[in-house]
């Protein structure tokens, strides 16, 4: 006797569950939308410091960062500048309080700053601290859109911002 075959995926779900899911996977993965980002500072006052949202290079003509506390768009042509860098801190307070081992590890931190001329021809600077996860994806993309090249403000993040 053969052995039995497992039911076809549609039917172990139906058709409603399967596309739920795959619509579920997409919202988690964030579906290219964009990449998870918080601004630290610069010269939009607009946007206050520590607003945590999203910022996407998807859009035809602008860089666009959007939060529920405000929104804020620059079009490519007028990005003049876009610098990566890293912050790398040693765990000292959890080696502290927890394990000298933590001492070794290190956490980083992804900065991406997109500096541009405003309609008055004034220059401006934004300055995001971006995912790991995201980074790469999001300088590749400006890259592409505005025709510059990333500056890097040392070879680690070059190395860390090329892969």
């Amino acid at each position: 006797m053969a052995p039995k075959r497992p039911a076809p995926l549609r039917s172990r779900f139906g058709n409603s569950k399967f596309v739920v899911l795959c619509l579920l996977a997409c919202a988690v993965s964030g579906g290219g939308s964009g990449s998870h980002a918080e601004y630290v500072g610069g010269t939009i006052s607009n946007i206050p410091e520590g607003c945590a949202g999203t910022v996407a290079a998807v859009d035809e003509q602008f860089l666009v960062f959007y939060s529920k506390k405000a929104s804020w768009r620059v079009p490519y042509e007028k990005i003049n500048l876009i610098e990566y860098g890293q912050k790398v801190d040693r765990r000292v307070l959890a080696a502290v309080l927890i394990s000298p081992l933590f001492l070794l590890s290190k956490k980083r931190q992804h900065f991406l700053t997109v500096g541009y001329s405003d309609d008055d021809n004034h220059q401006q600077a934004m300055i995001f601290k971006v995912e790991k996860g995201d980074i790469r994806a999001l300088l590749v993309s400006l890259e592409a859109r505005t025709g510059r090249k990333v500056e890097y403000q040392d070879e680690a993040a070059r190395i860390a911002g090329k892969g």
